[in-house]
Formats: structure tokens, sequence, C-alpha cells
């Protein structure tokens, strides 16, 4: 492996994703960055914790990114909203985390974030909806039903975030270098292949 290498893993809701980038990390030795992101980047902020996870992943809307633009129908400036303070805030903690240590990174566009940096494995992580909707239906003891319903609304908000942020779309194959089925392979195989392909 070499070193300081950085693993992104965009991951469907309910696909293991997160279980799959805790593993590796502690395989290899490396830091784990997913929720701990957000605690991050509120010290480096003065934002509170809070505000992060309120906004984390979620999708915004199309008046917010003609306030990113900076200028309104009338062509004058205001001050930035609070959603883009909060992605540039992450943003700069990532990449920050990144240079200095490496590490798994899951989700919060850190494709897009390490895009121009070297030592960089982008891995997309999907798999069946049964397989989905039963890990959320084990985690939230609810029916098949909403289960499935909040998998599909997971998965549309984080690809509203991605798309917003990002100059690719959510879980499009052509822009990771590798996607993993996890309900085919296992979350324990899908790690194993991880490794492989960091060291070939």
């Amino acid at each position: 492996m070499k070193d300081k290498q950085i693993i992104t893993i965009g991951r469907e809701l309910g696909s293991g994703g997160r279980e799959v980038g805790r593993k590796l990390a502690k395989e290899l030795g490396l830091p784990f960055y997913d929720k701990e992101l957000l605690a991050e980047a509120a010290k480096k902020s003065g934002y509170s914790e809070a505000v992060f996870e309120m906004h984390d992943e979620k999708p915004t809307n199309s008046f917010l990114y003609a306030l990113a633009m900076g200028v309104n129908n009338y062509g004058l400036s205001y001050q930035r909203p609070l959603v883009l303070d909060l992605y540039l805030a992450q943003f700069d903690t990532m990449r920050k985390l990144g240079e200095e240590n490496g590490g798994v990174f899951i989700g919060r566009c850190a494709d897009h974030v390490f895009s121009e940096m070297p030592n960089v494995l982008n891995i997309f992580i999907h798999a069946d909806m049964d397989f989905r909707a039963g890990r959320v239906m084990e985690w939230e003891k609810i029916s098949k039903e909403k289960a499935v319903a909040i998998c599909r609304r997971g998965d549309k908000d984080r690809a509203v975030y991605y798309n917003y942020y990002s100059d690719h779309e959510w879980g499009d194959s052509r822009f990771y270098d590798i996607t993993f089925n996890t309900s085919k392979l296992g979350i324990d195989k899908v790690v194993e292949l991880i490794k492989i392909a960091l060291d070939a």
C-alpha cells in the first residue's frame, strides 16, 4: 500500500459501505472518517456539530444554488449561505486530514474533494434492495415497506447532494475506480478485494 493512501467510499443507503470502510481502515491501519468529519469540521469552523449533522449529505435546492453563485436576480451580491459555508468547512477539513494522514473517507463528495491528489482509490458500494432493506429493518425494527422507503429517500438525498457539489453523477460507475455489490460478494469479501486492488 502506498504512503498516505486515501480511499473514498460512496454508498447506497443500507449497502454496508460504512462497514466496509471501517473494517478496511482497521485492517490497513488508516484513520476512518464518517460522522467524525462533522466534529472535526465543527472545531475548525466555529459552527456547532449539531448544525453540521442537520445538513449532513442533505440536498439543497435551486434557490440556494443561485445564492451560492453570489448574486441575485438583480446582480447584487450578498452574504454567502450557511449550507455553502458548511460544505466548504467540511471540504477544507477533509483535504487537511487526507494530506496529513491519508485515510478512509465515507461519502460527502470525498472523491471530488481528493480529485487532484495522488494515491486515491475511489469506490462505490451498492447492493440489491432486499439486502439493503433487510439491514435497515434490523437496525430500525421496522417493516420492509418502511425500510425500502428509507433506502430510496436516503439515496435520493445523497444523489442530489453529490450532484450539486460535484461535477459527476452519484453512483455512475464511470466516475469511480471500482464498484462492488455487497449483496453478491458480502462485506468481508469486498474488503479483501479492495486490499488486493491497493497492492496491484
